[in-house]
């Protein structure tokens, strides 16, 4: 595979492969456990934009699980693993052929692609995944990706989709991840408690100080919060991805940071590829 160019600005414009992480609060309505179909319309129209630009785009999306309660009458209560399991397995369903309809308004190709913990963490399957990936964007594909929650159990999984949506963009060698969140970016403190909390345009380095503003996640269907988005930009950085923490809960998100909607960019020392080479040799 050829080189990608690498990304030295905080341009979402100049990205030529691209992650972009989705999180459950910003696809189901926590309180019915109803799709937000419109929001999903919007975020096609966004990708269907970056695609005309030129752009690679993948999708690491939650969701399954929350569509999947409703389904079976599960919300409102703490599932059991294997009610978990049974929710995730009904919730996948719905949430790919969201995404097919959404995406296919463009006439864009949804493929779905369930990933474990040990599929980006044991070389074959890393290899085997990554070389799955580029035949979906070769082929003009949009990869929509998750967690394979009906067969992974609490002690090999990720538990939140902005882990996996930093090692997607390592396995994948993209330049850019942009996780989507109910926050536009990081702060020196949790600004929903201290209203003095300062927002920070740039990263450069995950100092102790950085790691030590991350506060604790909002109640719901979320999984992860700052600290697991903090998590994710040592992995992206590691790999020589910049990685962006974007609100999420407007209508045309990407779209909005594509015209310089305030974020958070985490910047990288390395391009992709030399970074990826110096994972392998680590295997």
């Amino acid at each position: 595979m050829t080189a990608l160019a690498p990304v030295d600005t905080q341009s979402l414009a100049t990205a030529r492969r691209l992650v972009v992480k989705i999180g459950s609060a910003l696809l189901v309505e926590s309180d019915t456990g109803a799709l937000r179909r419109d929001w999903l319309n919007a975020l096609a129209d966004d990708v269907a934009s970056l695609r005309a630009r030129g752009m690679q785009v993948m999708i690491v999306t939650s969701g399954a699980v929350a569509l999947g309660r409703g389904s079976l009458g599960l919300l409102g209560k703490a599932l059991l693993l294997e009610e978990k399991q049974a929710a995730a397995a009904t919730g996948q369903i719905r949430l790919a052929h969201a995404y097919q309809e959404a995406l296919a308004r463009h006439g864009l190709t949804a493929a779905q692609v369930l990933l474990t913990l040990e599929d980006t963490e044991e070389r074959r399957r890393h290899l085997n995944g990554r070389a799955t990936l580029n035949a979906l964007l070769a082929l003009g594909a949009v990869p929509i990706i998750n967690e394979n929650d009906t067969i992974t159990t609490a002690e090999i999984r990720f538990g939140d989709n902005d882990r996996l949506a930093a090692r997607v963009a390592q396995m994948a060698s993209a330049d850019t991840l942009v996780l989507l969140s109910d926050i536009d970016g990081l702060y020196t403190a949790d600004p929903r408690v201290n209203p003095e909390a300062q927002h920070l345009p740039e990263v450069r380095a995950l100092t102790p100080e950085i790691l030590g503003m991350a506060g604790e996640a909002l109640p719901g269907f979320s999984s992860g919060g700052m600290v697991t988005k903090l998590q994710a930009a040592r992995v992206a950085l590691s790999a020589g991805a910049r990685m962006a923490i974007a609100l999420g809960k407007t209508l045309h998100p990407l779209q909005a940071l594509l015209n310089g909607a305030r974020c958070t960019w985490f910047l990288p020392q390395a391009e992709p590829l030399t970074a990826r080479k110096r994972w392998m040799r680590r295997r």
